[in-house]
């Protein structure tokens, strides 16, 4: 056979091979016609299906249009019910929920004002058929997907849903609300419409309508609002609780501002406002909220608490204002009465509240607490303040003061569960010695960091162990174990534990040992329940259950996942324990329970914590210097006439009073902790603290970071840093400890670095 017959031969054979990749892509040579699938798939067919489908979403519209009817009476919502919250036995703690609303009509709310409400909701409402086609669309797909509602309704939307349907989320009712808003735009002039919005709104502090959010908020009726308090109304009615500026936290502020400018710049944007003029308007700040009836004492805080959670749950503020819901918060009344006494008792009648001649730092103590029961994770006790009337955000929510040294077992946590060593690698225990030196830089960051110990004082000879370190909250040891632990992995244990990402963070910085971030009472008591459920996560929660018939509340589960292994956290126990026993956390020590704890001392003293816990009740006590007319944060140093007010002090002896208080008459565990794992005991050697004589910079490090055991402190014989040996002896005897204990300094000390026990 020839080239040209074996090419013939190999053409005949591929032809009769169809190639099966080319789904359907044969053409019959007999015809000419593709054959398969491929004979579906042409332009005509596809532009047919499309306009098909286009057809039979409007005939579907259309058949919607008339079957579904414009309601002839308000939803239940317009006419409001009672919200009733109970303690966890069952007894009633309040009923709130009765309307706050007084209906106006348009022409007593100010033009520019109605502007402003039109400028950050809807422009086009004017101009539009009372729906946005986009806006809708992607609230529906979102909803469907489960993602909630991405915004876009309407004034004439929401007017419908406020006052026709109900707050849920489902496809149907904003099917309904779609075609109902056509209907009532065709039927009601533009300015009816938005009176029954502005009217039927639900503002915060329990307000619905414009005239009662405009005497809540500003004291004022609805037709003195200046432009400026209408734009912040106006942003407001988003998020209530969120943004309400008495109770918001620095994100919510800051949100909430965002949307008061966004105001604004719209107005411009349309042609309603001069530019000029735009620039010269300010954000006027509310006035302080009254407490709803019913709201004496710590149940404005408690029901404030359950709220925030049921936000945190999906429940939107407007679902809980209209009412109907049986809410059971876990609330313990017998702890709860033990927790409002310790305060009392410990703080406040040592306080002069009145006494602002010869006592003005007592003015601007404010405190905050939250316990939690250890096995089940649910808030048993709450303190959030003197009350709604004096303060109205909750103490034990608020994020805007530091934990101080009480984030130091995180540290430590996080470098026994990644196995950290030190810079010369020996693996870090409790019983790994650290140079304790005050001012000692830190050795292996890129960041220089020589924290000063509280009081100037140097620990040790100059070596210590962690648990001595821990007992006395040194600063210069806990720098140089996060350098050793990195960071970012302390962070992420720190996150894993409870605690929330947000603005104060160091985390490339060993400052971040010392508590800079910020936190409230929730998330620190979360963090030390984890600890004392052997690493499982804890998350508080104050809500037992919640009942409404239109509505549904789904608790998580406050029990959670194993975040820490039982080793690490049971170390991390036995070493606060010994806080407890011969630290810091002396004062709360106690026949009738064992406990484990540790203080916290921000800088300048602005802020003061006792994080504490038994095997039964985990607590967090704390303490906030906050100018009463200004709100700045203040120092604590003076309460009562005292001088440091410490985490030692008032939050230490309010842990004791109430835990005592709390656990009377039952039988108190133990901490079972045999899983901990303490290391191996270090030689004999000094630990005495001595204050530095000089103030000056302390001995310098060896290249690992910490001194190895034994090395003579070069301080204590000259006072002046000798460099160490290549290979350092031991000396053949110890130095000899101060006879007595420095005495500590007549004036608190307010360096620029945190001092923090």
């Amino acid at each position: 056979m020839g080239r040209a017959d074996a090419r013939r031969a190999q053409q005949q054979r591929g032809a009769r091979k169809a190639p099966s990749g080319r789904a359907g892509g044969r053409t019959d040579k007999a015809t000419g016609k593709r054959s398969g699938i491929r004979r579906f798939l042409n332009w005509k067919t596809l532009l047919g299906t499309f306009l098909g489908g286009i057809l039979l979403l409007v005939i579907a519209a259309i058949v919607l249009y008339f079957l579904v009817d414009e309601p002839t009476d308000p939803n239940k919502t317009a006419t409001l019910q009672s919200n009733t919250y109970k303690y966890a036995d069952g007894s009633l703690m309040a009923r709130t929920g009765d309307m706050n609303r007084e209906i106006v009509p348009l022409d007593k709310v100010p033009e520019d004002v109605r502007t402003a409400f039109i400028a950050i909701e809807n422009k086009t409402f004017y101009q539009d058929r009372g729906i946005d086609v986009m806006g809708v669309g992607r609230g529906l797909v979102n909803t469907v997907r489960g993602k909630g509602t991405a915004g876009g309704s309407t004034i004439t939307q929401q007017y419908v849903k406020n006052y026709y349907l109900t707050q849920d989320q489902s496809p149907t009712r904003k099917l309904r609300e779609l075609i109902i808003s056509l209907k009532v735009d065709q039927r009601m002039e533009k300015d009816d419409i938005l009176a029954g919005y502005l009217n039927t709104n639900f503002y915060g502090r329990n307000a619905y309508g414009i005239q009662a959010a405009a005497q809540a908020y500003y004291g004022v009726d609805s037709d003195k609002l200046t432009l400026e308090q209408g734009a912040y109304l106006a942003a407001v009615i988003q998020a209530p609780s969120q943004y309400d500026w008495a109770t918001a936290g620095p994100n919510g502020k800051r949100l909430v501002m965002i949307r008061f400018n966004a105001v604004l710049d719209n107005m411009v944007e349309m042609g309603k406002l001069d530019k000029a003029k735009r620039e010269t308007l300010k954000f006027q700040e509310p006035v302080k909220p009254k407490p709803r009836p019913g709201m004496d004492g710590q149940k404005g805080y408690l029901i404030q608490a359950a709220e925030v959670e049921m936000n945190r749950q999906g429940i939107k503020d407007s679902e809980i204002a209209a009412g109907g819901w049986t809410i059971t918060l876990a609330i313990d009344k017998k702890k709860q009465a033990a927790l409002e006494k310790a305060v009392q008792d410990e703080l406040e009648s040592k306080l002069e509240r009145k006494n602002t001649k010869d006592r003005p730092q007592d003015q601007s103590v404010q405190a905050g607490a939250t316990s939690v029961d250890a096995k089940t994770g649910h808030i048993v006790a709450m303190y959030g303040g003197v009350g709604l009337t004096e303060k109205s955000a909750s103490n034990a929510l608020r994020t805007d003061y530091q934990p101080g040294s009480t984030f130091k077992p995180i540290v430590l946590a996080s470098a026994l569960e990644n196995g950290a060593k030190t810079q010369d690698g020996r693996p870090i225990t409790p019983n790994a010695l650290y140079d304790g030196t005050s001012k000692r830089p830190v050795v292996g960051s890129d960041t220089p960091f020589a924290p000063e110990n509280q009081d100037d004082i140097n620990y040790g000879d100059p070596m210590i162990t962690l648990q001595e370190a821990t007992n006395s909250s040194v600063n210069s040891v806990y720098a140089q174990l996060i350098v050793d632990a990195k960071p970012a992995n302390v962070k992420k244990t720190a996150l894993s534990l409870g605690m929330v990402d947000r603005e104060g963070w160091l985390a490339d910085k060993p400052a971040m040992s010392l508590g800079t971030m910020s936190a409230n009472t929730v998330e620190m008591a979360a963090v030390y329940a984890t600890l004392n459920s052997h690493g499982k996560k804890v998350t508080p929660t104050i809500i037992k259950k919640a009942e409404h018939k239109d509505g549904e509340f789904k608790p998580v589960s406050p029990i959670g996942s194993q975040v820490l292994t039982s080793t690490t956290a049971d170390t991390v126990t036995k070493v606060l324990t010994g806080v407890v026993e011969e630290g810091s956390g002396k004062a709360v020590r106690s026949s009738a329970y064992e406990a484990a704890g540790k203080t916290g001392t921000t800088e300048k003293n602005v802020a003061a914590w006792f994080t504490g816990y038994t095997p039964e009740l985990v607590t967090v006590v704390a303490m906030f210097g906050e100018d009463p007319t200004t709100h700045n944060q203040v120092t604590l140093t003076g309460t009562a006439g005292k001088g440091r007010a410490g985490g030692s002090s008032f939050p230490a002896q309010i842990w004791q009073a109430y835990t005592t208080a709390a656990l009377k008459g039952q039988t108190t565990g133990q901490f079972d902790l045999s899983d901990a794992k303490m290391g191996t005991p270090p030689p004999a050697r000094t630990a005495s603290p001595t204050a530095s004589p000089t103030g000056s910079v302390s001995p310098s490090p060896t290249s690992s970071g910490v001194r190895p055991s034994g090395t003579p402190d070069p301080s204590a014989s000259s006072g002046k840093p000798t460099p160490p040996t290549q290979n350092p002896t031991p000396p053949t005897q110890k130095p000899t400890p101060p006879t007595q204990k420095p005495t500590p300094p007549t004036k608190d000390p307010t360096p620029p670095i945190l001092l923090d026990r």
